[in-house]
């Protein structure tokens, strides 16, 4: 069993306590926000109820102080949203942290180039840094001491960039139903949020705003509309992965193997049935308000970075482009140069054999 620091007090992070704890692992769980921990420590640990049981899962250390969390681990789980990506890495190097294998709980698209990146800004070996390509659960933090878990991933994609073997190894360890794959192109163009949320998140933003998200999204939201503009950007999600040498699969099928999908309904390529149909997402309600995350992760952090290695690879790719510019003017922010770009991933001004080659080595 592995000692496991487990950064991210959200939804995400208290699944990931919730399920290494139940497995023997000594876990260990920092957020840097006090107010999130505060319940947590009342309560004496995490309670969770779902597909997972129901009871009260005990981290050996619960902390806003980085350094204790971090000493002497044997792998950093970073479960938070991509947005916290650039600060948290800062943290841990700020820690001096060039060692300890760091495992992203999601990337999701070019996360674990963006971390690597703050490492090399500050001059600074990285440490072996994997990713997996989307979350390993499915759920939501109602309360602030617990968790409702609806799906775990029954398999899920996981690579590493250059000198990453130890995170895969200890990623594999941690999650068992993790699939390593070439590369980070791999994981980060399966990232399954880059294609569900923008369509769902531009077309529903009237029913968001006059409702404050009081529908379900995956269900209520899922409309032949919707999914005529998803699978338009799912289509180019897997031509820019083919550009990059990756036989990726459409994202129903990818969605059933991660298990928010029945198999009963991903043969005939129906999204509406099949992604109104998951039992996981199924009670999930919409955003509500255009400040979500499903707002300022899934464009900045989704559709920035895969735009970034579209123009690599010389797809054009106008249904991102165009979600995109209208996601910024929806929110009246400005997603390119806040977002994950290719200046934060440090892939500006490459090629595509030279991003290959800094991905595969």
């Amino acid at each position: 069993m592995s000692a496991v620091a487990i950064l991210g007090a959200g939804a995400g992070g208290l699944s990931a306590v919730t399920e290494l704890v139940s497995r023997g692992h000594e876990v260990r769980l920092w957020n840097r926000s006090q107010n999130a921990l505060d319940p947590l420590r009342e309560t004496g640990g995490v309670e969770f109820e779902g597909i997972l049981g129901e009871g009260l899962a005990k981290p050996e250390l619960i902390s806003t102080d980085l350094k204790p969390i971090l000493e002497g681990v044997d792998v950093i789980l970073v479960c938070l949203p991509t947005i916290a990506h650039s600060a948290v890495a800062s943290a841990i190097a700020d820690a001096g942290v060039t060692s300890t294998p760091i495992v992203l709980n999601p990337g999701h698209t070019g996360g674990a180039l963006e971390f690597k990146n703050v490492f090399k800004e500050r001059g600074m070996r990285s440490p072996p840094i994997a990713e997996f390509s989307t979350l390993t659960y499915v759920a939501r933090k109602y309360r602030e001491n617990r968790v409702t878990i609806t799906g775990a991933a029954k398999s899920i994609r996981l690579a590493a960039l250059p000198g990453g073997e130890e995170a895969l190894r200890r990623g594999t360890e941690l999650y068992p139903a993790a699939n390593i794959v070439e590369d980070v192109l791999a994981t980060g163009l399966a990232n399954v949020n880059l294609v569900l949320h923008p369509p769902c998140a531009v077309l529903g933003s009237a029913w968001i705003e006059a409702t404050g998200g009081e529908f379900t999204f995956y269900v209520e939201g899922m409309t032949p509309g919707v999914a005529r503009v998803m699978k338009s950007l799912d289509d180019e999600r897997l031509a820019v992965a083919n550009a990059f040498g990756h036989d990726l699969p459409h994202l129903i099928e990818e969605m059933a193997a991660l298990g928010t999908v029945e198999e009963s309904d991903s043969a005939d390529g129906d999204l509406v049935r099949a992604i109104s149909g998951g039992e996981a997402n199924s009670r999930i309600k919409a955003p509500d308000s255009l400040d979500h995350r499903y707002y300022r992760e899934d464009f900045g952090h989704g559709l920035v970075p895969f735009l970034a290695l579209a123009q690599i690879a010389g797809v054009e790719t106008p249904a991102a482009e165009s979600l995109l510019k209208l996601g910024e003017v929806l929110t009246g922010k400005d997603f390119q140069s806040g977002g994950r770009n290719a200046q934060k991933m440090g892939i500006a001004g490459l090629d595509k054999e030279g991003l290959l080659q800094k991905i595969r080595g």
